[in-house]
C-alpha cells in the first residue's frame, strides 16, 4: 500500500506549499493559511535515494550549529539518510569548495559552539553554478539557513528546480538575528543576543555611573528593524536612552537628543543610550551617507555611534561640561556565541520539521514559528517585507514608559507621526 501512495506522489511530482496549502485547506478569501510543520504519514523519498546537502549564508547567529547538527541528526536517525554534505562558506561553496561528508560523530559537540562549523559569507550565489553543481552531485534535498537575502537565493533556486523538472526539493530556515523577518514569531539566535546585549547595556551603566558626568553609549545591532534593543533595554531597566531605526529624531535643537542628554547630566550625573546601528538613516538634522554595499547589496551604514560619541562630547565641551563617555560596540561578541537553551529548542524544532517536509515531498518553503505553532510558509511571504516596530506596538510603549525619553523633535506639533512612522509620546 505504501509503494502505491508513493508512487501516486511521484507521479504529481513534488509539491509546493501554496498547492499543498490549498488542497488541504480548500479556498479561503483574505485569510492566510499555512500548513503544520511535523512528520507526515507518507514519504515522497525513498530514505536510501536521498542525498542531502546544507549551507549556511550570511552573517553569524547563535544556533546556526544547532541547525546543522539537528538537520543531520533527524536525516541519519530518523530516516536513515547517509548521503549528508555541508557546503562551505555559503553560496560560493558549492563550486568553490570540496564539499564536506557529514554524519552525527562529526556533529556531535557542535551545539555547544558560536558560529557555523561550515563557514558563511555574503554574495556568491550563480544560479547557473549552483544548479549545475547540485544535479552533477545527485543531489535531492538542499537545506539553505540564511536570512532575506539568502531566502531570495533559495526562491531563484526554487524556480529553477521547477523549470527544468528536478527531483529536487529545497527548503530555507530563517536567520537572523534583527528579528526583522515578517510573519514568524520570532527567529532563532534573537534571544541570545537579547540575553548578551544586557550585559553590553550593563556595563555602559556601570561605566557611566562612576563618573562625574558619565555616558555609557552602547550600540547594537538593528539595520533596520531595532528589535534587540528595544528588547534588550526592556530586559535591563537601565537603558535611560533608546534609538531605533524605525523612529526619526533630532540631536540638535532645544528639543532634540544632545540637549536632554546634556540636561540630564546636570540633573542625574550620569546616562545610558542605546541605539540601533541601523539609527543613522532616522536623524533628520544630519546627513549621513551610506558607504556602498556589501556582497549581499546589503548598504554599509554610517557608524552611528561614532556620530553620537562626537557629537555628545563636542556639545557639552561647548557649554563647559566635561563629559566622560563610553562607547560600547559588542556586535562581534554577540552574534558570535553559542545559542541558549531557548534558541537550541528553536533551532532544534525548526530542523527537524525541515526535514520532514522534504522527506514528505514539499518544496519551496521555510520553516518558521507563526502563533506558537511551526509551519511551513511560502517563501514569498518570507522575503517579501522587513517586519519594523510600530509606533503602537506594546513593547515599544513600555520601553517609552521605562525610559521616560521623549520624542527629540524639535517641531513636534507640526510632525506627521503617522507618515514618518515616529512615535511622538512624551513621559
Amino acid at each position: 500500500a505504501e509503494d502505491g501512495i508513493r508512487d501516486a506522489q511521484e507521479s504529481r511530482g513534488l509539491g509546493d506549499v501554496y498547492k499543498r496549502q490549498a488542497e488541504y485547506m480548500g479556498p479561503e478569501e483574505n485569510a492566510l493559511k499555512l500548513l503544520k510543520a511535523g512528520p507526515r504519514q507518507h514519504l515522497f523519498f525513498t530514505p536510501g535515494e536521498v542525498r542531502a546537502a546544507i549551507v549556511t549564508c550570511g552573517g553569524l547567529c547563535p544556533g546556526l550549529n544547532v541547525v546543522i547538527r539537528e538537520l543531520i541528526m533527524t536525516l541519519h536517525f530518523n530516516y536513515r539518510v547517509r548521503e549528508i554534505y555541508g557546503i562551505k562558506y555559503g553560496y560560493k561553496g558549492f563550486y568553490s569548495y570540496d564539499w564536506v561528508k557529514l554524519n552525527p560523530q562529526v556533529v556531535r559537540d557542535i551545539h555547544h559552539l558560536g558560529g557555523t562549523m561550515l563557514g558563511s559569507s555574503r554574495g556568491g550565489f550563480d544560479l547557473e553554478k549552483i544548479t549545475n553543481v547540485v544535479i552533477e552531485k545527485n543531489i535531492t534535498h538542499l537545506y539553505v539557513i540564511g536570512g532575506d537575502g539568502t531566502h531570495r537565493g533559495v526562491t531563484e533556486l526554487y524556480k529553477e528546480f521547477a523549470r527544468r523538472k528536478l527531483k529536487i526539493a529545497i527548503c530555507g530556515i530563517p536567520k537572523t538575528i534583527d528579528n526583522d523577518i515578517p510573519l514568524i514569531d520570532k527567529s532563532f539566535g534573537f534571544e541570545s543576543a537579547v540575553d548578551e546585549a544586557q550585559r553590553a547595556i550593563t556595563s555602559g551603566m556601570v561605566e557611566a555611573r562612576a563618573a562625574e558626568y558619565g555616558v555609557g553609549l552602547v550600540k547594537l545591532m538593528g539595520r533596520n528593524a531595532g528589535y534587540i534593543a528595544m528588547h534588550a533595554s526592556l530586559a535591563s531597566r537601565d537603558a535611560n536612552i533608546c534609538l531605533v531605526p524605525e523612529f526619526q529624531f533630532d540631536v540638535n535643537g532645544p528639543d532634540g537628543l544632545y540637549e536632554f542628554v546634556y540636561n540630564r547630566l546636570l540633573a542625574r550625573r550620569h546616562c545610558t543610550i542605546v541605539v540601533a546601528e541601523g539609527s543613522a538613516d532616522a536623524i533628520r538634522d544630519e546627513h549621513l551617507s551610506a558607504k556602498g554595499t556589501d556582497a549581499s547589496g546589503n548598504r554599509v551604514l554610517a557608524d552611528v555611534g561614532k556620530l553620537l560619541k562626537d557629537g555628545l562630547t563636542n556639545f557639552c565641551k561647548a557649554k563647559g561640561m566635561d563629559l566622560t563617555l563610553k562607547y560600547i560596540d559588542p556586535t562581534y561578541m554577540i552574534r558570535s556565541i553559542a545559542a541558549n537553551s531557548v534558541d537550541k529548542e528553536m533551532c532544534a524544532s525548526l530542523a527537524q520539521h525541515a526535514v520532514h517536509g522534504l522527506m514528505a515531498g514539499f518544496t519551496g518553503f521555510s520553516t518558521g514559528v507563526v502563533n506558537s505553532r511551526t509551519c511551513f510558509i511560502p517563501l514569498s511571504e518570507i522575503t517579501k517585507s522587513v517586519r519594523k516596530i510600530l509606533p503602537n506596538d506594546r513593547a515599544w510603549q513600555r520601553l517609552l514608559a521605562s525610559t521616560g525619553q521623549p520624542s527629540f523633535i524639535n517641531d513636534e506639533k507640526g510632525f506627521d507621526q503617522a507618515e514618518c512612522h515616529v512615535s511622538v509620546m512624551k513621559m
